[in-house]
């Protein structure tokens, strides 16, 4: 008998496309980085660009070793979800784009290209994606690592446009269409001692701060249970702790919140609950059976993006 070839899937055959597309899938996960941003200190606020920040800007402090030739702003979203453009003007200046259509396995690598490439391409030109190079530049090796980002956050997306520039009608509408799916967002502020970035969001029925920390994955969940465990996990009146998600290697506590305050009525109570928080994670004692259990608790509620 001829060995059967129930297991050799036919050239272009629906299976032998979904193999290729698994083993693709597959060596990229297993190239992707963990932890991109570690060790910038803009890690936490990058993150939250990335993953759920609808409209902000920030214009990137770049390292002297790279010769910079021009300005590079960095954004959420620019428009087709290219990854970089470069905007004419008399003083030509570069965008680049944290949340893109084509995604690698190393963004801040990607990132890292995308500014490079603003820096020699043509005014007007744009880049709809960008692939890095193993062993190439980092992220930190572009811009500098010890800059905070001095974000200004849109509620629109009329930045798309240059000032003094009348779009056309089809960019007027599609920046009137994204203007329509866009959530209020901003960053709240909570003093020099504040660790993390907490951005708060109204999704309508309900507001949410979102508060992307630093610590190990680990550490910060064991603090969260002892809060958990005494009554502590909240930002005071009008808030819920809903759970936490994982991200780029960091944990991000989610609060549901009263959508009828304003979020800077927020600031004080969460900074409150993060002084709350650093004692809980200078705490070394083992956890006691409660903080286990809420320990317990806390995971099975935790979500991964990515």
């Amino acid at each position: 008998m001829g060995k059967s070839k129930r297991n050799s899937p036919k050239p272009g055959g629906n299976r032998a496309q979904r193999l290729a597309e698994r083993k693709a899938a597959l060596e990229q996960a297993a190239q992707a980085v963990t932890r991109p941003f570690e060790g910038l200190a803009a890690e936490c606020d990058l993150v939250a660009l990335r993953e759920f920040v609808p409209s902000a800007t920030a214009t990137l402090k770049l390292s002297p070793e790279v010769a910079p030739e021009r300005s590079v702003v960095l954004a959420t979203v620019l428009p087709g979800a290219v990854a970089a453009l470069v905007r004419a003007g008399d003083q030509p200046t570069g965008y680049v784009g944290t949340q893109v259509q084509f995604q690698g396995p190393d963004p801040a690598a990607d990132l890292a290209a995308a500014i490079l490439w603003t820096q020699s391409a043509e005014p007007g030109d744009s880049l709809t994606s960008v692939e890095s190079v193993a062993g190439g530049p980092r992220l930190a090796d572009v811009i500098d690592p010890g800059a905070d980002l001095e974000l200004t956050v849109h509620q629109d997306f009329d930045w798309w446009v240059p000032e003094g520039v009348t779009p056309d009608a089809q960019v007027a509408q599609t920046i009137e269409q994204a203007k329509q799916a866009i959530m209020p967002s901003a960053r709240l502020e909570l003093g020099a001692d504040s660790v993390g970035a907490a951005w708060w969001v109204d999704a309508g029925e309900k507001a949410h701060v979102r508060w992307v920390r630093p610590e190990n994955e680990d550490d910060l969940m064991q603090a969260l249970a002892r809060l958990h465990a005494s009554g502590g996990l909240h930002m005071g009146e009008g808030s819920r702790f809903a759970g936490s998600f994982r991200t780029h290697g960091l944990l991000v506590p989610v609060f549901d919140l009263d959508p009828e305050r304003h979020p800077s009525e927020w600031n004080e109570q969460a900074a409150e609950f993060g002084a709350r928080l650093l004692a809980a994670l200078a705490t070394d004692s083992p956890l006691t059976s409660d903080e286990r259990r809420s320990r317990d608790g806390l995971r099975s509620r935790q979500v991964t993006l990515r």
